[in-house]
């Protein structure tokens, strides 16, 4: 949930001055020309010998400016209906079986002092059963009393006057489809009872240190504790939930691919000798931002592609080199895109660079072809990395069966990584829970081997799993030269050919898919994939 307010007013009276609230309502009917309904008290918070009165009614914020009385709210609740709160939160309750599930939501993180924080973003399992983008706020399920509260801090004057009016308790109840909320000072008491009465508390592994610190507070579980206390079932069962995604998280994250799509298009637009890679990061959040979203990770954009998470943006852009832009949007319910394009500064690319762009073009084209239910995502992976060998070799930078130098890993000195990851309310969706609880089960176990160790999804696909297909070949010096001094895979790895590449930097090439119960869904507006489509639009920008 995020709150908007695109004009807001309140007015402070006494006490004595409440019951004259209906006679101000009439009189401001009175004075507008035009026509006003639906206005009405919608919240009034108590302090002391005050009131804050918020009204909402219908009219626009022009005809505010002149009646200080009158609180245009303006407000929206971005939220899902209630209903599919409830829906999740039945479904996870049978799944977990028994016990109290504690989900503790962010809270708000100074960066320099206390009240200057960082961008706020909400626990993504605590969006996903109570869907409230606001900090400081806890959801309990007492599954054994069938009981669902919400806790939260109650608002201070000093509150409303700095970041405006905010939604009540009642309404946030509402909203979520729980049965109460309850103020924030009181959850630690539910739980001592509950300890008390040998009830089990479920959480998820913590990775804030002010959740830490919340959870040593109630639970009286210490620190280093805390990740091995973490509730086996739960995870099981958060993960068997959002795993597959229902129809209107399937719209979210076409939404944000839509709009990350358009960050992409304007990239490639902007790919030009003397532009900043920092002025084009600068426009893609903008484009996000303006959107009603924001970025899903901090972009990755760099002449620099061989560095598989680069974010320094330091560099002017050069005829020649390529660019790689890896970036995405987060809608303003949380769902996330990831796509990744390389592009040749100005519109060409060289002779060199078509040849390493069209093999990871084909491994793309080729691994997203066998993407369908049934398919072990590892498979997809192994199938990339053939490809990707397969014409590695014919360059002449591998040699020997292309086959055999996958199942070795030596494919990885040009394919560090896997070949995708689960999308959805994380970037690297449920990746907090511990990749190996998502992406792998008791039907597949994580390769030792390197390149292979990395791939973070391996599972099986089923129907309404939302994965990224990221191939790419990159050529990193540190990495040549310390498998060249090991003499690692002779049989299969041309060295006296590869150095002649140590400075061509990295092409990735990625796109989100939906699993269907046919096939595959490309997520997103087309973004050009060919060298023809990628040269012509640079082209003609």
């Amino acid at each position: 949930m995020r709150l908007r307010f695109p004009g807001t007013a309140f007015y402070l009276i006494k006490n004595k001055h409440i019951h004259l609230i209906n006679r101000h309502i009439r009189t401001i009917k009175e004075k507008r020309k035009t026509k006003i309904e639906n206005i009405k008290v919608i919240n009034i918070f108590s302090t002391k010998s005050k009131h804050l009165i918020y009204f909402a009614d219908s009219f626009s914020s022009q005809s505010v400016k002149d009646d200080p009385l009158v609180f245009l709210s303006g407000m929206t609740l971005i939220m899902f209906d209630s209903s599919i709160y409830k829906n999740r939160r039945e479904k996870l309750k049978r799944l977990t079986g028994n016990g109290i599930i504690l989900f503790p939501g962010n809270q708000e993180i100074p960066v320099n002092y206390p009240s200057n924080a960082y961008s706020f973003r909400q626990d993504s399992s605590f969006l996903y059963f109570f869907g409230l983008d606001l900090p400081d706020m806890v959801g309990l399920i007492d599954i054994d009393r069938d009981l669902t509260l919400i806790f939260g801090t109650e608002l201070t004057l000093e509150d409303l006057i700095w970041t405006g009016p905010q939604t009540s308790g009642e309404q946030l109840k509402e909203q979520t489809g729980a049965d109460q909320f309850l103020p924030l000072a009181k959850l630690p008491e539910y739980l001592k009872k509950a300890g008390q009465n040998k009830i089990p508390v479920h959480y998820l592994p913590p990775y804030h240190a002010e959740t830490k610190l919340q959870l040593k507070e109630w639970l009286g579980i210490p620190l280093r504790d805390q990740q091995k206390s973490a509730s086996e079932r739960l995870i099981r069962a958060v993960i068997n939930l959002r795993s597959v995604k229902s129809d209107e998280e399937i719209r979210e994250i076409e939404k944000a691919a839509d709009i990350t799509a358009r960050m992409h298009l304007t990239a490639m637009k902007m790919a030009r000798p003397g532009i900043s890679e920092q002025s084009i990061c600068g426009v893609l959040e903008g484009i996000a931002i303006s959107a009603g979203g924001r970025l899903s990770f901090p972009t990755i954009l760099s002449m620099h592609g061989e560095t598989l998470h680069n974010h320094h943006h330091g560099g002017i852009l050069e005829e020649g080199k390529l660019m790689l832009t890896d970036a995405g949007c987060e809608t303003d319910l949380g769902y996330a895109a990831d796509m990744t394009r390389t592009v040749p500064v100005g519109g060409d690319f060289n002779s060199r660079q078509k040849e390493v762009y069209s093999i990871v073009l084909e491994a793309s084209n080729k691994s997203i072809e066998m993407t369908k239910p049934g398919i072990f995502y590892r498979d997809v992976h192994m199938e990339a990395c053939r490809v990707l060998a397969e014409g590695l070799k014919a360059l002449g930078l591998m040699k020997g069966d292309p086959e055999e130098a996958v199942r070795e890993g030596a494919h990885a000195l040009f394919m560090p990584h896997g070949i995708g990851h689960m999308l959805g309310l994380d970037v690297h969706d449920m990746e907090g829970l511990g990749e190996d609880q998502v992406g792998y089960n008791e039907s597949v176990s994580r390769s030792k081997i390197f390149g292979h160790a990395s791939l973070r999804m391996a599972r099986k696909l089923e129907p309404g799993f939302v994965v990224t297909n990221e191939p790419g070949i990159y050529f990193i010096p540190g990495l040549i030269d310390l498998w060249k001094a090991e003499k690692k895979h002779l049989s299969f790895l041309n060295y006296d050919r590869i150095e002649a590449f140590r400075d061509f930097g990295g092409i990735r090439l990625e796109n989100d898919l939906l699993i269907t119960p046919a096939g595959y869904h490309i997520f997103g507006n087309p973004v050009p994939r060919t060298i023809k489509e990628i040269e012509k639009t640079i082209k003609k920008a």
